[in-house]
C-alpha cells in the first residue's frame, strides 16, 4: 500500500506538471500568432520596397539623360561649322549658307529643323527644291535643284527679268547671258493668284510660239510677242522692221506670221513700204497693212480697207484694185501724225539697239 501510495504521488505530480506544461503552452500560442502577423506585415512592406527604388531609379535615370542629351545638343561639339552646297549655278552659294547659319544660329545641327530651312530656301527666285541633311557631327549638306529660265520678260518699267514655265520671275537678264531669239510682254504683275495663273497661260503659249517659229525659221525676224491677251497674239519685228506689229489673232500664228511676212516683203518695195505700221492677220484668210499715216494700203500700194491675204499664189498675183478716196488732213490731224511718226522713230531706234546688242552676243558665242 505503501507503495502504491508512493506510485500514486509520483503519477500525481508527473500529472500536474505535465498540466503545467500544457497550460503554459497554451497561454504562449495567442502570443506568438500576434508576433507572425506583424512580422507578415513587415514582410510585405519590405516587399514593395525593391519595386518603389526601382521606379524612382528609373526616373533619375531618364531625368539625368534628358539633361545630358540637353546640354550635348547645345555644346559646340554640335555647333555649325560646315555648309556643303550642291547643284548651284544661279544662286550663289553664299546666299544659301547666309540663309542656313541664320536658321540653325541657336538650335545646333542637331536641334536643326531640316523642314523649316528647306521651305525658307524655296523661297529665293532661283531655287526650285531644297533637300537639307545633317553630316553629324558639326555640318550640313544642301542640295539645290534650280529653275530653268524659259523666257526673258520686259516689265512696265521696262526692265527684263528671266521667267520659268511656272511664271516664277527670276533674276535680271546679265550682260553675260545669252540673249534670247525674242522677249515676252504682257505680264500680269500684280500678286495674286489669278494673275499667277494668267502668267502661267501666257508662258506656256510663249514656249508654244517659240517651238512653232523656231522649225519654222521665223524666230529671227521676231523681237517680242505681246500675250496681253493670248487670244490675240501680237508679234512685234525685229531689225529693220522693229517699229511693224504683226496681229495673229487666237490659232494659227506660225502660218499666219509666215503670210504676213511675205506680205510685207512685197509691201517694202513699194514708195509707201517705210510707212508700215502693222499687218494684222487676226481674220486668218485676209490681211489688212495699216500705215503710219492711219490708211490701209494694198499689196500695189493703192489704199483701201483691207485686201486678200497669200493664201495662194494666184489670190497673191491678183491683188484687188479697190481704191478709195483720201480725206484730207487738217493741219491739227498733220501734226498728229507727226507726233505719231516720232514716237515710232524712237522706238525703232530703241529696238535696233536692243538688236544690235542680240547679234554682237551673238557674234561672240
Amino acid at each position: 500500500m505503501k507503495e502504491q501510495a508512493i506510485a500514486h504521488k509520483v503519477g500525481n505530480r508527473s500529472g500536474m506538471a505535465g498540466q503545467r506544461r500544457s497550460g503554459v503552452a497554451a497561454a504562449q500560442k495567442p502570443s506568438r500568432r500576434e508576433s507572425g502577423a506583424d512580422g507578415s506585415r513587415v514582410r510585405a512592406v519590405l516587399g514593395y520596397v525593391p519595386t518603389v527604388l526601382k521606379l524612382v531609379l528609373a526616373i533619375v535615370i531618364g531625368v539625368l539623360i534628358f539633361a545630358g542629351y540637353r546640354a550635348a545638343a547645345s555644346a559646340s561639339f554640335f555647333q555649325v561649322r560646315r555648309i556643303e552646297v550642291q547643284g548651284t549655278t544661279r544662286v550663289p552659294k553664299e546666299e544659301i549658307q547666309s540663309v542656313v547659319r541664320r536658321e540653325t544660329e541657336q538650335a545646333g545641327v542637331w536641334n536643326a529643323d531640316l523642314h523649316v530651312i528647306s521651305q525658307r530656301l524655296e523661297r529665293l527666285p532661283w531655287v526650285r527644291t531644297a533637300v537639307v541633311s545633317r553630316v553629324l557631327p558639326d555640318g550640313l549638306r544642301v542640295r539645290i535643284s534650280e529653275r530653268v529660265p524659259r523666257a526673258v520678260v520686259r516689265t512696265a518699267s521696262g526692265r527684263f527679268r528671266w521667267i520659268d514655265e511656272d511664271a516664277v520671275l527670276l533674276g535680271e537678264m546679265l550682260p553675260s547671258d545669252q540673249i534670247p531669239v525674242f522677249f515676252l510682254r504682257g505680264l500680269n504683275e500684280e500678286n495674286s493668284h489669278v494673275a499667277h495663273e494668267e502668267n502661267r497661260e501666257r508662258v506656256q503659249k510663249f514656249m508654244e510660239l517659240q517651238q512653232a517659229w523656231d522649225t519654222a525659221g521665223l524666230s529671227e525676224r521676231v523681237s517680242e510677242v505681246n500675250l496681253i491677251d493670248v487670244r490675240d497674239v501680237r508679234a512685234q519685228l525685229a531689225g529693220d522692221s522693229s517699229q511693224i506689229e504683226v496681229r495673229l489673232g487666237a490659232q494659227d500664228h506660225g502660218e499666219r506670221l509666215q503670210k504676213a511676212l511675205a506680205v510685207l516683203d512685197t509691201q517694202r518695195q513699194t514708195p509707201r513700204g517705210h510707212l508700215i505700221s502693222y499687218i494684222d492677220m487676226s481674220q486668218g484668210r485676209r490681211a489688212i497693212v495699216g500705215l503710219v499715216s492711219g490708211v490701209h494700203t494694198t499689196a500695189d500700194g493703192t489704199e483701201t480697207t483691207s485686201f486678200p491675204a497669200q493664201q495662194s499664189e494666184a489670190e497673191t498675183n491678183e491683188p484687188r484694185q479697190v481704191a478709195t478716196a483720201v480725206r484730207p488732213r487738217s493741219s491739227q490731224s498733220s501734226r498728229a501724225v507727226e507726233s505719231k511718226a516720232k514716237k515710232e522713230r524712237d522706238k525703232k531706234e530703241a529696238e535696233k539697239k536692243v538688236d544690235k546688242s542680240r547679234t554682237t552676243a551673238r557674234r561672240r558665242q
